[in-house]
């Protein structure tokens, strides 16, 4: 459960209520046949010694026992994207539920006090996939260890870890207690704990020991290392510690499966946990499906293989446009397409990067007239109707409908197609001079050629890129597509090498005033519009770009504000002014949003709902609604 004390409860939303409850007269604990055998041979012990003393027990109205067996197929485009099984597994200390409220998942409860304040306690008895204890001492290796390490962690603890550039003081209570303290409120922790690729503050201290140079020999640690072939005890520390990358064999897990395949593979197989610490109403230990395979095919086949019948559980992958497709599909393979939501700002947004090395181009771009004029140069209607149907919604990169902030000012602003008020901004912007094929020219008279760089994740980008390539041509100005890798997208951006790129917009779109609103301001050295500022913030300004633009340090500012804003309505006045900015500022140019998200259940499959929200982060993609509760129906 999950108490709450002064200022706190707009932090925890339905924290005190969940899906997951202690049990009280429970049914007898049923063995998981898959493991039967084990058991009996005496590698495993039974399941009742096993699972924690109060496990975490799933209920809901819209829950449906079901029964062991199967194997879950899914489609993967690369062979890193095992760690989808991390995402979806969503076994976290905290996490949403459907109502995105967060309610204790790993932890038996957290209590909170003054909002700055967190006491969590953990479940008597919880095992690691390996049978080792899950207890206090794997926060505190973290802590100690990991954290505050100064070989291990040079820059100090995660950004979600520090309030006003200040660490918490850490207590260990005993073995299933752990207490944060911080001197101001911290609304970041707990949605940090609970998101996609969380915030991890344990640690398997029992495995990774060997690895550290304070509890191993230098000798034998040295000896290690060059077995390895990595550069020091750090590196080999870090290599074998990566539980979102999800590709140690012999890293223990707190998921519903484990990995059983070592890569490189091309077919990856996830074998039940059989220390996972959920069960169902009737005493069934979970995972229901004993295994999760993923095949890796090239992202181009996915939907074509998800067509054929070679996935029961698919949406990473495909598209809108497969939707006609996978439906002929449907009778001859046994498998429903579900439409689900998308919830991001936007289906497709335009990155200007407003830390480019070029001095040009870094002027131009800050120059908040260009963005807007880029803005107004695109026919937003043609897009929706050539693209996607005309079903989709058509403006900027903001909330959408859906959301309680959502203001139909900000997502229209500067997004109608204008070509005349687009000429005369770009004018005012001093590109008044032109080549003799009538492209605009740079101050320093370069040709005005943008190069939009894109992952390639979105096939429909290539499609929707052609058609702002030939509005923006009628007010002299040249696109260019420059496909890459998101790896290689996203160190370019960080490098100010590229001058801007194509990706989806902001991950929450139906935010609400109690949800950070950190992807608004230059927080991450992910985002592909600032990343240099974003990392300055995340190093607390030991990396990056110290911010010089008065709009982009409001919004920093506000993001600041937000965390130690004590009232509903100031949250909201702080939310509004960051969206107005935005809106104002065109830091981002969406295009559309709102595009259905095809999901190809198999008709066996069980549990998974008929309409769902496709979302990041809140929501995880599918670990929102928690495969380890489907099952697979007799045929």
């Amino acid at each position: 459960m999950m108490r709450v004390s002064g200022l706190t409860h707009w932090l925890v939303l339905g924290l005190i209520v969940g899906i997951f409850i202690n049990p009280a007269g429970a049914s007898p604990l049923i063995e998981p046949p898959f493991l039967i055998e084990q058991v009996k041979s005496g590698t495993l012990p039974p399941v009742d010694q096993r699972i924690p003393d109060e496990p975490s027990v799933v209920k809901g109205a819209d829950f449906k026992p079901g029964q062991y067996g199967g194997k879950l197929r899914m489609l993967m485009g690369r062979a890193k994207d095992i760690r989808m099984m991390v995402v979806y597994g969503y076994a976290r200390l905290v996490g949403y539920n459907k109502r995105y409220d967060l309610v204790p998942d790993l932890l038996k409860s957290v209590d909170i006090e003054d909002g700055r304040i967190f006491t969590l306690t953990l479940r008597k008895g919880h095992k690691w996939s390996d049978g080792q204890p899950f207890t206090s001492e794997d926060f505190r290796y973290y802590w100690e260890d990991v954290a505050t390490d100064e070989v291990i962690s040079p820059y100090g603890p995660p950004k979600a870890l520090l309030v006003d550039g200040k660490k918490p003081v850490v207590d260990i209570i005993d073995e299933t207690t752990v207490r944060y303290t911080w001197q101001q409120t911290n609304p970041f922790f707990l949605p940090a704990l609970a998101g996609a690729s969380p915030l991890y503050i344990y640690r398997p201290s029992h495995y990774l020991k060997q690895f550290h140079g304070k509890y191993v020999e230098k000798a034998k640690l040295d000896a290690k290392v060059k077995k390895a072939r990595k550069r020091d005890w750090r590196a080999l520390h870090f290599s074998v510690d990566r539980q979102y990358r999800n590709d140690n064999l012999d890293l223990p897990t707190l998921q519903p499966w484990m990995i059983a395949t070592a890569p490189p593979s091309d077919r990856f197989i996830f074998k039940r946990n059989p220390y996972y610490h959920r069960i169902d109403s009737y005493g069934r230990q979970l995972p229901y499906i004993d295994e999760s395979i993923i095949n890796i095919s090239s992202g181009k086949l996915v939907a074509a293989k998800t067509g054929s019948g070679e996935a029961d559980l698919q949406a990473r992958g495909l598209q809108f446009k497969n939707y006609t497709f996978l439906k002929r599909g449907e009778k001859r393979n046994g498998f429903t397409v579900r439409r689900w939501l998308t919830a991001r700002g936007a289906q497709m947004a335009l990155f200007p990067n407003l830390n480019a090395n070029d001095p040009v181009w870094r002027k131009l771009l800050r120059n908040p007239d260009f963005r807007r004029a880029l803005s107004m140069a695109i026919n937003r209607r043609e897009i929706n109707e050539v693209v996607f149907f005309g079903l989709a919604l058509e403006g900027n990169n903001t909330m959408l409908p859906e959301s309680p902030l959502f203001d139909k000012s900000h997502q229209q602003r500067w997004a109608k197609y204008d070509l005349r008020e687009a000429n005369r901004l770009l004018d005012k912007a001093g590109l008044t001079k032109r080549d003799d094929q009538d492209i605009r020219l740079l101050p320093d008279g370069r040709p005005l050629e943008i190069i939009v760089e894109t992952a390639g994740e979105d096939s429909d980008q290539a499609d929707v890129l052609q058609l702002v390539t030939d509005s923006w041509l009628k007010v002299g100005i040249k696109l260019f597509t420059k496909p890459t890798r998101r790896e290689v997208l996203r160190r370019r951006s960080l490098a100010g090498a590229t001058i801007m790129s194509v990706s989806f917009g902001l991950e929450n779109g139906v935010a609400s005033n109690t949800s950070s609103p950190g992807e608004l301001a230059p927080t991450q050295d992910g985002q592909l519009n600032w990343p240099k500022w974003g990392m300055h913030f995340q190093t607390s300004g030991q990396g990056g770009e110290a911010i010089d633009l008065p709009a982009a340090k409001r919004l920093l500012e506000l993001n600041e504000a937000w965390g130690v804003a004590t009232t509903s309505e100031q949250r909201t006045e702080i939310w509004k002014e960051m969206l107005e900015i935005h809106a104002d500022q065109m830091f981002t140019i969406g295009l559309v949003s709102g595009v259905v998200q095809p999901v190809v259940v198999n008709n066996r499959l069980r549990n998974v709902p008929e309409r769902g929200v496709y979302n990041w982060d809140p929501g995880a993609h599918l670990g929102l609604y928690r495969p380890d509760t489907f099952w697979y129906a007799k045929p």
